[in-house]
Order: C-alpha cells, then structure tokens, then sequence
C-alpha cells in the first residue's frame, strides 16, 4: 500500500517534466517497484547531507512553479532536468564542504 501511495506523490513531478502519456505511465510503474526502497536511500542520506533537506524543498518547489507557470513559460524537459540536477550538486557539495554541527544521527 505504501508503494501505491509513493507512486501516487510522483505523478505531479512526473507532469512537471513532460506530459507525454507513456512516459507518465511508466515512471509510476517503476516507482511501484522501487520507490520504497529509494525513500530508505534519502533517509539514510538525509542523516548524511545536512543540506539535502533543504535541497529536496527547494526542488519541489521549482517543480511546483513549473507546474504554475506552465501555460505562460514553456521550460524544456532538459532544462528541468539540468535545474533539479544543480539543485541536489550544490545541496551535496555544501553538506560535504560546509563546515557545520556532526551529521545527525
């Protein structure tokens, strides 16, 4: 049932990058497989990267604004994906460079 619902949370972001109906159909198909174990990889990683929080809010929220904006201002798929993939760089980076209190434990 978790699964269901995980896979459920990722059809705005799916949208958010292209609205092309396999593509849609497929990448909830996959996160019925896998996304569980996904979601175990960034709470692990979350304890680890202090920043990648604030980066995952900060990517939800440029998807959110593509969403908003997507009648006025067409952004290419490539472009979104070039944005999220900067977003979680410098969240790493800075969690790693950053000096700061000891990971969370």
């Amino acid at each position: 049932m978790s699964d269901l619902i995980f896979a459920l949370d990722s059809i705005p972001a799916v949208f958010a990058v292209t609205r092309d109906p396999f593509l849609v159909y497929t990448s909830n198909i996959f996160a019925l497989l896998g996304l569980r174990s996904l979601y175990f990889v960034l709470s692990g990683a979350i304890r680890e990267l202090r920043f990648l929080r604030t980066g995952l809010g900060i990517m939800l929220l440029f998807v959110a604004a593509k969403m908003l904006l997507a009648e006025t201002i067409d952004i290419r798929p490539s472009v979104s994906l070039a944005v999220i993939v900067c977003i979680f760089g410098i969240a790493i980076v800075a969690s790693r460079f950053v000096p700061g209190s000891q990971a969370r434990r």
